[in-house]
């Protein structure tokens, strides 16, 4: 009798560790699809350490991995951070399949979208049985259309491996960061999913050397048209944003992550180049130069550098703020101050630097000589995604800070 009972709790024990692994993400890859209105947008991920405490997410997009650290399991509900852009992927898993919603923490009731994944190896779209021999290869003019007929000039570089793409577009603002896809019968496709928000691009070819498509994201979709174009550029990033008339120096006192004042007045950037970055929490762009700027600022301040951060974030509640700015710090290992600017609004920037011009997009890069004046403000980042371009951008923003340290 004791023998079996003692066999009885074993297959219990057994039985319930089996239950809740099925409500588990297990290791390997993961193929997910978001469901909005009529489109599904593909997103995929690796799972690693499920058999631990310390389960991993990386999503994946093309040479892109965003690892999602802190996964939670709470009875059959699985609940994966995305820290940087405070949004969660939650759900259940049951029979194969993770489905659920990805919902952003600073919408209050947000609906959020719906998902479903389930470990494959597929690939993120399906290669066409005869797909187009048209090569998407190479650099385009995109125009971006509205749905109230506004445009805006962008360029795209793409790359092909047989059927299948990666690549970017570049904006004035910033850049889509990594796209992959795949060609189908009369066109190409694109998606991505970073954390902030998922991105479907479709195209069909005219001839050769020309697209029309549509970009779809959460908020809707924007028509394009592409023309092939080795020479595509967009406008000087330099001539976007300046010094209003009259105007030569900012003026700014804000609190930094632990609530106290920095001003650009303080001794601590008196007589040195001062670079102040326009960012948020939110960016992903200004995130792709936090990346570049953390390390680069610890192997330059002594040459008579300092950055000061900016950032325009989504609520202006204390402790939300003090939470993302946090989290930023700690994410790059910033050594140089963030400090609060104020609430995301239109006029958001206009009210803390009423010395600019309009500051079109995040993030605005501004360069103060050893004198306290501006001699340049820089509007967009061109991160990794963009190969070249991120190139171009690291030479060009070194040879503006040499050339300012050199003046006396």
């Amino acid at each position: 009798m004791k023998k079996y009972l003692i066999m009885m709790a074993a297959a219990f024990v057994l039985m319930s560790c089996n239950k809740a692994s099925e409500h588990k993400l297990t290791d390997g890859k993961w193929r997910g699809e978001f469901s909005i209105s009529d489109q599904k947008f593909p997103f995929l991920f690796d799972v690693e350490g499920s058999a631990t405490d310390s389960t991993t997410v990386y999503l994946i997009n093309g040479a892109e991995r965003v690892p999602l650290k802190g996964v939670v399991y709470s009875n059959d509900t699985v609940t994966i951070p995305i820290l940087a852009y405070d949004a969660v992927l939650t759900g259940k898993i049951a029979n194969g399949k993770f489905e659920g919603k990805f919902k952003k923490l600073f919408i209050d009731n947000d609906e959020g979208v719906s998902f479903s994944a389930e470990k494959s190896d597929a690939p993120r779209f399906e290669v066409a049985d005869k797909a187009t021999e048209i090569s998407l290869a190479g650099k385009w003019d995109i125009q971006f259309i509205g749905q109230k007929g506004d445009t805006a000039h962008n360029v795209g570089i793409f790359s092909q491996d047989k059927n299948i793409l990666t690549g970017s577009i570049l904006t004035n603002a910033g850049d889509l960061r990594y796209l992959e896809g795949a060609l189908t019968n009369d066109g190409f496709q694109f998606s991505a999913f970073a954390g902030l928000s998922p991105y479907l691009i479709k195209g069909k070819f005219e001839g050769n050397d020309s697209f029309i498509g549509e970009f779809y994201t959460t908020r809707g979709v924007t028509k394009l048209v592409g023309k092939r174009n080795a020479e595509a550029a967009l406008a000087d990033p330099y001539s976007l944003a300046y010094m209003k008339k009259g105007e030569d120096r900012l003026n700014f006192t804000f609190p930094n992550v632990e609530g106290q004042k920095v001003s650009l007045s303080d001794p601590r950037y008196k007589d040195k180049v001062v670079i102040v970055s326009i960012l948020g929490s939110w960016c992903p762009n200004c995130l792709d130069e936090m990346e570049y700027l953390s390390p680069w600022y610890k192997e330059n301040s002594k040459r008579g550098v300092e950055i000061i951060g900016l950032a325009f974030e989504r609520k202006d509640d204390p402790e939300y703020v003090k939470t993302v700015l946090s989290r930023l710090v700690k994410r790059y290992n910033v050594d140089y101050e963030i400090l609060f600017a104020g609430k995301l609004g239109d006029d958001a920037t206009a009210k803390a630097l009423p010395q600019v011009s309009k500051i079109m997009g995040y993030p605005t890069t501004i360069f103060i000589d050893k004198k306290g004046i501006v001699r340049k403000i820089h509007t967009g980042f061109n991160g990794p995604a963009t190969g070249l371009f991120y190139e171009e951008f690291k030479q060009d923003f070194n040879k503006v800070v040499d050339d300012l340290l050199a003046e006396k």
